[in-house]
Order: C-alpha cells, then structure tokens, then sequence
C-alpha cells in the first residue's frame, strides 16, 4: 500500500535526492551556470564590438569612393566574428551539457526544463496560424541568429567589391 503521507511529499523526496549528492556538489552547479553566464556575457561585449566596427566600415563604404581594402577588412572581420561565435557557443553547448547532467541529480531541472519547454513549442506550431507567421512565432536560438548578421555584412562588403572592380 503507498501512502502519500509528509514521508513520500516531493520536499521529502527532494531532501533525500540532496543528502545522497556528493559535498559541495551544488556549490559546483553554480559555478558551472555562473561561468556558462560569464561566457555569454562576454559573447554579447564580442558582438557589441563587432557591430560597432561593421557598421563603422559600412558608413565608410558608403561615405566615397575609397580602396578595396576598406571591404577586404570587412569581411575579414565579419569571417572572425562568425568565427568566435561558433567557438562561443561551441564552448556553452559543453557548459551547458554539463550543466544538463548535473542537473539529473538534483531535485529540480531549472535549464533542463525550460529546454524542454522551448523545444517542445518549436515542435508544436500553433496550428490556427499560418505557416509564415507561425514559423516566426517560434523559438529561434540566439546563437543561429547571431550567426547570420556577420554574413549580412560579408554580403555588403562583396557587393562594394563587385562595385569597385566595375567602375
């Protein structure tokens, strides 16, 4: 017979799930959530910087006729911000699935939980809309649209490029 007594109530079950984990284990899970934190932070100052430039050499593009180099370096910067982007997010994909496993072990699942709810609404559009409208509606990664602005800019600077080498 089960009885759902204070015995078998989920803070007595939690209790028992925190006194089995191995000393300082949640001192451990957060600072394993405040480096993968750390690592975004300093991915956002990365595409502040990177912003600031591109749009520094694409007002010049567009201010007179100057050397080809001025697009050149564009797209080497847009090519090194793309670049540091994937390491960024290569680096807190393993934080983070670090963090997931650690989280098998504690009573509550904070950023495994709220993956699944992200994930879950990505799977199951709502239906009543239309598909275009849907479609952006759903949750969409930072990380694929970070990658994308670099490529815009790669993409103006070619075209300044092409401009050049024709006139």
């Amino acid at each position: 017979m089960t009885t759902s007594g204070p015995e078998n109530s989920p803070e007595a079950e939690a209790a028992v799930a925190a006194a089995e984990l191995p000393g300082h284990y949640f001192d451990l899970y957060k600072l394993a959530v405040e480096m993968a934190d750390r690592i975004s932070a300093r991915r956002g100052i990365a595409n502040s910087f990177f912003l600031t430039v591109n749009t520094g050499l694409a007002a010049l593009l567009g201010s007179g006729e100057l050397r080809w180099y001025v697009a050149a370096a564009g797209i080497i910067f847009s090519c090194t911000w793309w670049a540091l982007l994937k390491s960024y997010r290569e680096l807190n994909s393993a934080k983070f699935q670090i963090i997931l496993a650690m989280e098998e072990r504690l009573p509550v699942r904070v950023y495994g939980d709220e993956w699944d709810r992200l994930k879950s609404a990505v799977e199951q559009p709502d239906v009543r809309r239309r598909r275009l409208r849907a479609s952006f509606a759903q949750y969409r990664e930072l990380g694929r649209l970070e990658r994308t602005v670099p490529f815009v800019f790669v993409a103006i600077y070619v075209a300044e490029l092409i401009r050049q080498a024709t006139h």
